[in-house]
């Protein structure tokens, strides 16, 4: 809409030295964060790299890991949700994966 001049500027009023009587819009950008996600994966990486010697606080570890994980994929930003999601699976898989050839050899 064309209104007859081309470099008409915005009519501001001029109190106490601001524009529009010195009112101040601010916008606060706050980063969204995923608490939970973030606790699931760090207890799945406290599991995977630090407790692996001591088998139930590691299983426990993990499995808090996993349920933090798993709620945290409902939330966003899900990325460190979903790499405590695959690393509680792949530590879960595999103290299952030693529970079961120790029973093995215990029953052979």
């Amino acid at each position: 809409m064309d209104n007859g001049s081309n470099n008409q500027q915005p009519d501001f009023q001029q109190q106490n030295g601001q524009p529009n009587g010195g009112n101040q819009s601010i916008y606060i950008n706050q980063a969204k964060t995923n608490g939970i996600g973030t606790a699931g994966f760090v207890l799945s990486l406290i599991a995977l790299l630090v407790t692996s010697w001591i088998p139930f606080v590691d299983f426990v570890v993990w499995l808090l890991g996993a349920i933090f994980s798993i709620i945290g994929l409902f939330k966003q930003p899900k990325g460190l949700a979903i790499a405590g999601t695959i690393i509680s699976f792949i530590g879960i898989i595999f103290i299952l994966f030693v529970v079961t050839v120790l029973f093995g050899a215990a029953l052979a």
